[in-house]
């Protein structure tokens, strides 16, 4: 009989067959390829299902209430991105050094860095939490005068950043897990409560069975409380230490040298993001200008292409282990080697899935609203254009991140967010006078919605440029030379 075993291990050779079948054309190294598969793929599982479940709740709320409801959800989550990109700076860092320290021996060093990630998730959450509890509102109706959307966003801005303080933790220990190599069991927690989230979620939304009806805010505690049990989950498996790295609640409680560089690989990653999260602010403007249901079409059609764009996390995980841990083991050629064909596996991967979401745009966008399909489609098409770019310039910061180099990944950024908001720009009405520390500009051309297109597709390429051409370079090397994490305290 055909048990679970088997088909497993079916399933197993079949997925192995596309790293293997890249090998065999000369494409990567079949070894690295199908290492930076074994690593990549659980991340991928991940990331897809976080994905669907935030397409899942786009979905749902759009049954359940207006557009300005998904416009009000748009432009809370760019708020909420703030402390997301900060937990994921955070987490950079901390797979950064552990990789490190593991590929060196230094498990006790490796332990000790997971603990100074979680000081510092508290440290930079709290703030973020009396933040929006405060000043929700206000901050959400900087974004757009439809009081519609601002109540909306404002009701769920304020429910979900609850769940800061878990979502910081969560993430620095699945990354501490990930830089061990062990990359399986945050896909299983997760398997376990984004489910749990998309239930609650519908249950809270449309007052299903014993639930409330909350509408917006159901989608919001759903989610933090979805947040909470993951947190409660990876802090049981890591005070338990048999998955390679451990959390140490006795014994010391800080170590400079290890936060400082922690923060050091994370600070260009936390304003790379910050960029990215302000930046958006801009853009959303121009979007609302041209109507709130392009807003909510540009949010359904940037969330079912993440569903493409996804497995470059999954890689990018994968290539900051695979070269922390050889740069570690004092390999450098290797890792240079690893940082290469994962980014070729992930391109090859990424291609093939945005190429089916672009054959199908329509009737993937007619399940999500009647109102703008057209624009909707556009938008899916034009992100499944961006994915070669968004897939190179992801598993390349990963690989720079592996190395402790982050800096020129937030140049990249800063250079396609200029010429993201500069493109776009030019779709604003001609004459509309837009405040640019504090003068009055009209840089409007009434190109409409093919500027908003052109400056989406210009922000990814030039990301990869720039990140591309920094490993090109192999300038890395040097930095991870300086760093010295995996040697530290070798007298001890």
């Amino acid at each position: 009989m055909f048990g679970t075993g088997g088909l497993r291990r079916g399933v197993r050779r079949l997925l192995f067959l596309f790293p293997a079948t890249l090998g065999r054309l000369g494409l990567v190294d079949r070894r690295r390829g199908e290492e930076a598969f074994e690593l990549a793929l659980p991340v991928m599982v991940t990331g897809t299902v976080r994905t669907v479940l935030r397409t899942a709740d786009f979905f749902m709320v759009g049954l359940a209430l207006p557009a300005a409801a998904l416009a009000g959800m748009e432009f809370a989550f760019q708020y909420y991105f703030v402390g997301f990109g900060l937990a994921l700076a955070l987490s950079s860092g901390t797979i950064s050094v552990v990789s490190r320290c593991q590929g060196a021996g230094r498990h006790d060093r490796a332990d000790l860095a997971i603990k100074q990630s979680l000081w510092l998730s508290v440290v930079l959450s709290v703030p973020l939490i009396a933040v929006a509890q405060l000043y929700a509102a206000p901050l959400v109706e900087l974004l757009t005068d439809d009081p519609a959307a601002v109540e909306q966003g404002a009701t769920y801005l304020r429910v979900v950043t609850y769940g800061l303080v878990a979502r910081f933790w969560s993430m620095v220990a699945a990354r501490a897990l990930q830089g061990s190599g062990d990359t399986r069991t945050p896909m299983y927690v997760n398997l376990i409560t984004i489910p749990t989230n998309i239930g609650l979620n519908a249950a809270l939304i449309f007052g299903l069975g014993p639930f409330p009806r909350l509408g917006i805010a159901g989608a919001a505690w759903g989610t933090t409380v979805a947040e909470t049990l993951s947190a409660v989950v990876f802090g049981y498996l890591l005070l338990a230490g048999d998955r390679g790295v451990r959390l140490r609640l006795g014994g010391r409680q800080w170590d400079t040298e290890l936060a400082a560089d922690i923060v050091r690989v994370g600070a260009p990653l936390a304003g790379s993001r910050l960029v990215g999260t302000f930046g958006r602010f801009p853009f959303l403007f121009v979007l609302a200008t041209l109507g709130t249901p392009v807003v909510a079409a540009y949010s359904i059609g940037r969330r079912v292409v993440m569903l493409a764009m996804m497995p470059a996390w999954g890689y990018s995980t994968a290539s900051s282990a695979l070269v922390g841990q050889a740069l570690g083991a004092g390999d450098e050629t290797e890792a240079t080697a690893y940082g290469w064909d994962t980014t070729r596996l992930a391109l090859v991967t990424q291609l093939l899935i945005a190429a089916a979401v672009a054959a199908f745009a329509r009737p993937i966008a007619a399940v999500f609203t009647a109102e703008a399909p057209s624009v909707t489609v556009e938008f899916v098409r034009v992100f499944a254009l961006a994915v070669g770019g968004f897939s190179v310039a992801r598993t390349m910061r990963g690989a720079l991140r592996g190395s402790g180099d982050t800096v020129w990944p937030l140049y990249g950024k800063v250079l396609g967010l200029a010429a993201r908001l500069s493109v776009a720009s030019l779709s604003l009405p001609v004459g509309l006078a837009v405040g640019v520390g504090g003068l009055a500009v009209a840089p409007g051309r009434g190109a409409g919605m093919v500027a908003v297109y052109a400056a989406v597709l210009a922000d990814f390429y030039l990301q990869a440029a720039v990140n591309a051409a920094r490993f090109r370079s192999g300038k890395w090397r040097a930095v991870a030379r300086r760093s010295g994490v995996d040697a530290a305290h070798d007298g001890d």
